[in-house]
């Protein structure tokens, strides 16, 4: 079966409990459609990038799932109708990566920044910034405008 990853933002004004009682929920209904969840973590209350109905912080849960796409499709709709879930994002997956999310892990445990690929994009020190003339302080006169 595929392998997915959800990330699901509740309401803030949720106890953690029923945020609990949320996952419980979406994971019973992927069991009953053909699913299971592998692992489930609760990020907490964040802050959020920009207001969604009006609120400002929300509570994230992330799930690693195996499911079958109509399980997933059935979680995702049932999730968008539910009143306590502002968000929801599902993401395909090759494999799930083992031990904690990014999130969970320490930050000494993720690693420096300079670790990460850089991809296509050459450094940037080699590039060249051509013939910028003299650019001292003063920049001439002005014109007047008429």
């Amino acid at each position: 079966m595929p392998l997915y990853e959800h990330v699901l933002i509740a309401r803030q004004d949720l106890s953690n409990t029923q945020v609990e009682g949320l996952i419980e929920h979406f994971s019973t209904v992927l069991a009953d459609n053909g699913g299971k969840v592998v692992e489930h973590e609760y990020w907490g209350v964040r802050t959020l990038a920009y207001k969604i109905n009006k609120n400002r912080k929300g509570h994230y849960a992330f799930l690693r799932t195996d499911a079958p796409s109509g399980a997933v499709l059935e979680m995702e709709r049932l999730a968008r109708l539910h009143d306590d879930v502002m968000r929801v994002m599902t993401i395909r997956v090759d494999e799930h990566q083992e031990g904690p999310s990014v999130q969970m892990q320490k930050r000494e445990e993720r690693g420096e920044r300079g670790d990460r690929p850089r991809g296509d994009r050459p450094d940037r020190g080699d590039r060249d910034r051509g013939d910028r003339g003299d650019r001292g302080g003063d920049r001439g006169e002005r014109r007047e405008r008429n």
